[in-house]
């Protein structure tokens, strides 16, 4: 063989062994890296930017797609302990010329976190409406969805401020009374009791108890790699404390049930989707809102778990997207008769 085509050949087989080689070395040396990669590439791939607003001296985070138009915007507010970015397999179905907007909740990701916040369900619907007028989302109704403790707030959110929002999507939402506690509100009572905070099971200090989190959150078992298990901690560790300190907050009496004190109050049509098997909240709570709530619609998701907008992204943004046709289709309606 030609020299030069030998040399072509080598350094064409370097230049993909480096990325190649890297990668290898990122899922086995540094994981929690790999995991940050991955939601970069994603939100690339699908089109959302990240960007930052300020009200005074406290800064918001939030990654967005579109432009504010005819259709009402969409404000999507994640999890305890999750972020913006776990909003991007149901982003992936939406389409690209709806505003969209996920922010990080406050203390989460990139939006600040202080000592002297308040963090309470109320505490944290302030600071979102402050983000709201930072971005200059409420200059139309806008339809705001929520998940888990996201869905608390939203649903408070929709009480306190009806003017803004036009509907409301919550997603297996907290704050919420039941009937019988289930596995894990026994759990939690009795970690309340002996004073263990550090055994939250949402908060997983180790690889194993990463995927004993995952096995409460899901009914779909999904089989993550060792290495993935680790990043995942790796990732969460340095925020555990504020964590344990958030989940102190949002489960205190002033919290517990914040929902459920609001529900009564949101008159915007009102889309409830739950996953029939959800072993953190109780899918009992649909029902409970839906007897509540004057204009609301119930989704139940068989085979489906606590993590609804990942085990059931298409499905999700589906439901979604057929709630917010309809009502702004009636909507419309009345405008023109």
């Amino acid at each position: 063989m030609d020299l030069d085509v030998l040399n072509m050949f080598v350094i064409a087989g370097g230049t993909l062994a480096i990325p190649i080689l890297a990668f290898v070395a990122s899922f086995l040396l540094w994981p929690s890296a790999l995991i940050k990669i991955y939601y970069w590439y994603w939100r690339r791939a699908l089109g959302m930017q990240v960007r930052y607003a300020n009200y005074d001296d406290y800064r918001f985070c939030f990654s967005y797609r579109g432009r504010p138009g005819f259709r009402p915007s969409i404000l999507m507010l994640h999890g305890f302990s999750a972020h913006k970015d776990m909003w991007l397999s149901v982003v992936k179905f939406l389409p690209k010329n709806l505003h969209l907007v996920c922010v990080d909740m406050p203390g989460h990701e990139g939006t600040t976190r202080s000592s002297l916040d308040d963090y309470s369900i109320n505490g944290q619907v302030k600071r979102i409406h402050q983000f709201v007028e930072c971005i200059k989302l409420n200059r139309k109704p806008f339809h705001l969805i929520g998940t888990s403790m996201g869905g608390n707030v939203a649903g408070v959110y929709a009480a306190q401020y009806p003017a803004e929002i036009c509907s409301l999507s919550l997603v297996c939402p907290a704050g919420l009374p039941y009937p019988t506690d289930n596995k894990f509100l026994k759990r939690l009572r009795e970690l309340k009791e002996s004073e263990r905070i550090d055994r939250i099971p949402l908060i997983p200090s180790t690889p194993e108890e990463m995927a004993d989190m995952l096995k409460l959150c899901s009914y779909v078992r999904f089989k993550v790699p060792q290495q993935i298990l680790q990043g995942l901690v790796d990732v969460r560790i340095p925020h555990n404390e504020f964590y344990r300190k958030l989940f102190l907050e949002i489960a205190d009496e002033k919290s517990r049930h914040a929902l459920h004190e609001n529900m009564s109050k949101i008159k915007a049509p009102t889309q409830i989707i739950w996953g029939k098997q959800d072993q953190v909240l109780d899918v009992s709570g649909a029902d409970v809102l839906a007897k509540s709530i004057s204009d609301c619609q119930v989704h139940i998701l068989e085979n489906c778990g606590h993590s609804v907008v990942v085990e059931r992204p298409r499905k999700t943004a589906k439901l979604i997207l057929e709630f917010f046709a309809l009502v702004h289709n009636t909507e419309n309606n009345k405008k023109l008769a």
